[in-house]
């Protein structure tokens, strides 16, 4: 890790609001515009951001360079037509796990989209959805 990162991951420590930590998200993304920063250092510092995120009262979004923002965009994406259907469903449980994010952290993610898009005066239909079975044959 560069001695710039460390300063980013000192100051993701300490930091005690999702408005700070936002800003210290954009400082990290003006780093890597300028090269100053790797990716793969904003990544990391991105993912860091994002779980300090949790820990710090309030439910707005942090958007950072990070495993969760691409699912976050993703999920967008598929919310984009106000319907989130069985495939797309599907295709999200599929992204999860390559980017290796977490049942709870795509319903706390889905729960904050979906209170912006009510706050907007949008509605968002859902379909019933179970997740798949992992491994082995059906059982007779």
């Amino acid at each position: 890790m560069s001695r710039r990162a460390r300063r980013f991951f000192k100051k993701i420590q300490r930091c005690d609001t999702k408005y700070g930590l936002q800003e210290l998200a954009s400082s990290i993304q003006t780093e890597v515009d300028k090269r100053l920063l790797s990716y793969d250092e904003a990544l990391m510092l991105g993912n860091m951001i994002q779980n300090r995120a949790d820990q710090v009262p309030g439910d707005s979004i942090v958007y950072a360079i990070s495993d969760r923002d691409a699912y976050r965009r993703t999920l967008e994406l598929y919310l984009r037509d106000a319907l989130l259907t069985r495939t797309e469903q599907l295709l999200l449980w599929e992204e999860r796990r390559r980017l290796g994010i977490s049942d709870a952290d795509h319903d706390i993610l889905l729960k904050q989209l979906l209170a912006q898009w009510k706050r907007q005066g949008k509605a968002v239909t859902i379909d019933r959805f179970s997740q798949p079975e992992t491994g082995g044959a059906d059982p007779v």
